[in-house]
This record gives structure tokens, sequence and C-alpha cells, in this order.
């Protein structure tokens, strides 16, 4: 399978290639929405301030339950007793904190996550606009999965980020300062101890992420080949019975899941780590704070109530920590998925329109084509130096072997693939002067390869024109010998054609895109091996329809079976990507050259069956 956007596999061991310009890159898509990211951060800061603030009001709580035991202790026998009053109104004021915390943190939540469906949605847009503008040679060189893999997993790989990530980010970050400066206003000493052991904290956690980046990356991009392989298996499952291929198709499947296994396993077991890691020591240090804690108290230089304070403030201290790092692999993971969409958003796009389009009243249908030379690859030329004329209303026949060229030639006319040099004239005018879409709307095709989408029958034929009436697309069906089938189906114009088009014959849906192409009325057609996968009988059906089709238009017939074209008015016979030979039927047969040769072949072929 290619690797992403055709630049080769990526090993499991590569990282991102550029993860400061990809990080920046993703930042400007949050640009549009400043106003309402400046509200989360004031909401997220606010929140965390309301939240730390709390365990310094409720060592006072732990100082007044304790103090008649002190009092005690240093000699009074008759303390007073405990304050309810004092503590009642302390708890009413740490109820008042903690709500109107949950309250900021519910805004900013609420916030980011309306924020980070309105990037993902205009990441979404984008990408389908860019889509539309690659060219189809693009589409050749990777598999349907692979691109549904960046259009999905990759894209809520980075929505989750955003609506997760970026507010953790800041209440981390807030918790980490406002903790810090509340532990040094309880103790300096006791600060210093636990800050002692964050280095250890940090080198592990670096030396984790470090390894773990890697097999982030490597898991979205086997992610993307094994979706590609399952697109490639479900879709073309027929072929794989067909040939008993299902066995190599699932050890590949294994193969693909073994791996994205072996990669997901290893990155989510190294993340796992790193939590442990700080708990184990964070715990070490709440030993050294509670002991030091501890003579401090009985030398009188800290309360009670501080000591708790300060050990749930420690907590809070490392618990933030803990999560920039998580977040940290997180966006490793977040970057590489940004890094695989951002190469789909800057693959090289089809050849802009032009500013100022000729668009074409009444066209007539002449094609020419003069000097064209072209090829898939620059290094790879297919077609060396092609002319050809066709005159408006002439049926223009397209004969070679396999490979010779024949359906290339419709990938131009349609500026599907763009000509290396000399050009491509229909009524006169240069089509690199003409809108595409214009363009086409003056072909009609029908292919070898049926297209009809899940729906009715009326709907498929009626794709041919917009707004098309009830009765236009009944004519299409009758001119394309397709109405009697239709009516006879147990729902009419109203059966429903399944996922997979298998409750009508082959032949039933070659009449149906006749029938759906006759509706359109082009000027142009173009019919490439629309009677090669069907029967006799149903070729004459086919043929009697497809005469309809052409007629007073310009027609553009590929065919093997050479019998089906000896009415054409123009025969050009293509060898290596070049016409070798141009005429009518009877022209070329007298010529008796390469066509008269594969002519005799098949006609022999056909006395002899």
């Amino acid at each position: 399978m290619a690797g992403p956007m055709g630049r080769g596999p990526r090993t499991s061991g590569e990282k991102a290639k550029d993860f400061k310009g990809t990080l920046i890159r993703l930042s400007r898509y949050l640009k549009p929405y400043r106003v309402g990211l400046s509200v989360v951060i004031v909401a997220a800061i606010t929140s965390v301030i309301f939240s730390i603030i709390s365990p310094k009001i409720m060592a006072k709580i732990t100082d007044e339950l304790f103090r008649p035991m002190l009092e005690r202790i240093q000699g009074n026998m008759t303390p007073s007793p405990i304050d309810f009053n004092y503590i009642w109104n302390i708890v009413v004021i740490l109820i008042i904190l903690y709500v109107i915390s949950a309250a900021f943190n519910y805004l900013q939540q609420f916030m980011m996550a309306g924020i980070s469906q309105k990037v993902v949605y205009d990441l979404r847009y984008e990408i389908d606009e860019k889509l539309a503008k690659l060219p189809l040679k693009f589409f050749d060189s990777h598999t349907h999965g692979e691109l549904l893999s960046r259009f999905t997993n990759d894209v809520d790989n980075i929505s989750s980020t955003l609506q997760q990530s970026i507010t953790q980010v800041i209440t981390s970050v807030t918790t980490i300062i406002g903790v810090l400066i509340l532990m040094l206003t309880i103790s300096p000493t006791l600060t210093l101890i636990s800050l002692v052991v964050i280095p250890f904290s940090g080198v592990l956690m670096m030396m984790v992420i470090k390894r773990s980046q890697k097999y982030f990356i490597s898991q979205q991009k086997t992610l993307g080949e094994l979706n590609g392989h399952i697109e490639e298996m479900y879709t073309g499952h027929n072929v794989v019975k067909a040939f008993g291929h299902e066995r190599k198709a699932i050890e590949e499947f294994d193969e693909i899941n073994e791996r994205l296994y072996g990669v997901g396993w290893m990155a989510q077991f190294l993340s796992g780590l790193i939590m442990p890691i700080i708990n184990f020591i964070g715990n070490l240090g709440y030993v050294v704070v509670a002991v030091v804690g501890g003579i401090l108290v009985t030398k009188g230089r800290i309360s009670v109530g501080d000591i708790q304070a300060f050990i749930q403030y420690s907590r809070q201290f490392t618990q933030p920590i803990a999560q920039v790092a998580q977040i940290s692999n997180i966006i490793q993971s977040t970057v590489a998925s940004a890094e695989r969409v951002f190469e789909l958003l800057d693959e090289e796009e089809v050849v802009p329109e032009p500013s100022q389009p000729v668009k074409i009243e009444n066209g007539q249908g002449a094609v020419e084509f003069e000097h064209v030379k072209f090829g898939y690859r620059d290094d790879r030329i297919l077609i060396n130096d092609m002319n050809i004329k066709a005159e408006p209303g002439q049926m223009v026949a397209i004969v070679g072997p396999t490979g010779a060229g024949k359906t290339t030639l419709v990938n131009l006319l349609l500026r599907f693939y763009e000509v290396n040099e000399g050009r491509i004239l229909v009524d006169g005018v240069d089509i690199t002067k003409r809108d595409r879409a214009d363009l086409r709307k003056q072909f009609g095709m029908v292919l070898q390869d049926t297209w009809l989408f899940n729906g009715t029958i009326r709907d498929n034929i009626a794709y041919g024109k917009e707004d098309a009436t009830e009765e236009e697309i009944i004519a299409a069906a009758k001119a394309a010998h397709a109405d009697h089938f239709i009516r006879v189906l147990p729902d009419g114009y109203d059966t429903i054609l399944n996922e997979e088009v298998s409750n009508i014959s082959q032949g039933q849906k070659q009449l149906l895109t006749i029938a759906r192409a006759l509706l359109a009325d082009p000027e142009i057609m173009i019919l490439d091996e629309a009677t090669s996968s069907v029967d006799t009988r149903t070729e004459i059906q086919i043929q009697n329809a497809m005469k309809q089709l052409m007629k007073g238009r310009t027609s553009f017939v590929i065919a093997h079976r050479l019998s089906t074209i000896r009415e054409a008015d123009v025969i050009l016979v293509m060898k290596d990507g070049d016409v070798i030979e141009t005429g009518n039927h009877e022209t070329l047969m007298a010529q008796n050259g390469f066509y008269a040769d594969l002519y005799n072949s098949q006609f022999n072929q056909d006395q002899e069956v």
C-alpha cells in the first residue's frame, strides 16, 4: 500500500517531520475564535483559583478542631470549647467556593466544546473542498480506506484533543503556579522538599514520552492501512471469493491488525507508565513532607491545619504535572494526525479554473486533438503526438489492444488529466479555457462499469438532469428500452436499488445508465465498453438504445467487439498510445493493416464459437 500521500510509507520509528510547524499550523485554525478562547482561559483560571484556595481555608477548620488538644498539651487544662459556628461559617464559604469553581469549570468546558466542533467543522470543510480539487491521478494512487481514515480517524483525534487537552493545559499550568505560591506561603522548607522530587519525575516522563511518540505516529499510519484493506476487501469480496483468496485476505488482515495491535499496545503501555511513575515519586515526597512537617508542628513553627493543607497542595501540585505529561503524549498523537491531514491539504491540485472561462451556448459537439502529448508520469509518455478531428454528429470509434490508450482519451477530453503538450478543442475552444463543470455538461457517459447509487430507479435516472419531470424520466427510459423491465418490477420506478445494485441484471443496469445519459441530453457521448459484459440478446437491446442515444450527437465509442462499430464514420486504431490507422471500416479493411488483423482474428474466433 502506498504511504501517506505518495511519499512512501513511514516506518514505525519515524517521528513527525515538522512537529513545531504542524502545531503552529493547527493553532491557526483557532484564530477566528479568539474571543471564545479568551473566555475559556478566564473561566479556566477562575475555576482553578477558587478550587486551590479551598485547602487553605479548610486548614482553619482543622486548626479549630485540634485547638483544644494542642492547648492541653501546652498546659491549659481548661481550653475553650470548639466553636462550631465558626466551623459552619467556613463550611458555607467552602461550599460557595466549590460551586463557583464548578460553574466556571462548566462554562469553560461548554465553550471549548463549541469551539473545538467549529474548528473541526472548518477542517472537514477544507478537506472536502480539497478533495474536490484533487486530480484523478491522486485518487488512482490512494485507497479509499486511507483517505477515509484521514477524514474520520485523524480529524476525530484532533477534535478530541482540542476539546479536552487545551482546557487541561490551561487548568494544569494555572494549578501548578497557584499551588506553588500557596505552598510557599505555608512553608518554604516543605516547598523545597516537594520540588526536589520533580526533576526525577520530569526525566522519567521525558524518557517515556520520547519512546511512545513513534508508536503513536505508527498507530495512526497503520490504522489508515487497515481501513484501506478492509474497504478494498469489502468492495471486492465477490472477486476475493471467486478466486478463493479468502484465506489470503484474512492473513493480510491479521498481519496488519497484528501490527496495529503491537504499536497500539506499546503506545498505550508506555503512556500508561507516566501516572504510576509520578504517583510513586510523589508518594515518596509525601512521606518526607509528613515527617518534616510533624517535626515543624512539634516546634510550633507550623500548625496542623497548615500541614493538612500543604499535603493537599502537594497532591494538587503533582497531579497537574502528570496531566501535562499525559497531554504532551496526546499532543504527539494529535500532531501525527494533523500532519497526515495537512499532507492531504498540501497535495497538488488540478490546474486552476481560468479567471474568465469561455462559455459555449448551443454547442455542436466538434472535437479536435492537436499534437497532444500525455503520460500519467512525466517519465512514461503514453501518447506522443495525437491528432484527431471529430465533426459534429459523427460516430468516432476507438479500437486497439488493452493499454493502447483508448480510455486515456476520455480522461483527457473530460479534463480528468491535463495534457503535457498540445491542446484539445471542443467546438473550437481550448478546453483549458473552459470551466470544468461547464465543459462536462456537454458530455454524457455510458461506461462498462455501471455506476448506480443506493436509491430508487427514478432517482438514478433523474441524476442525469436537475429538476427532471416524471414525463422526462419515463420518456428517457422508453428511449433506452428500459421502461418495460422497470414496470414489471414489483415497485416499478420506485424500486430501490440496493447498495451493490445486485437486485437487477448487468444489462438492466446498463440500460438505466443509457436512460440517464439520454435525460442529460448532451452534445457529445462517450461509450466505453458499454456492451462488453452482457449476453448477446441484451447486447442487441443495448445497441438499439445506444443508437437512439447517439442520434444527432458526436459519439466516441470504445469497443473491443469490432463488429459493433462497423457503421462508425471514423475508426481510430490505437497502438502504444498513438493513432496508427484512421478511416471507416471498409477503408481500413482494404488497407489490410493492423485493424484488418484485429477484425479478422475476432471474426475467426466468432466463427469457431
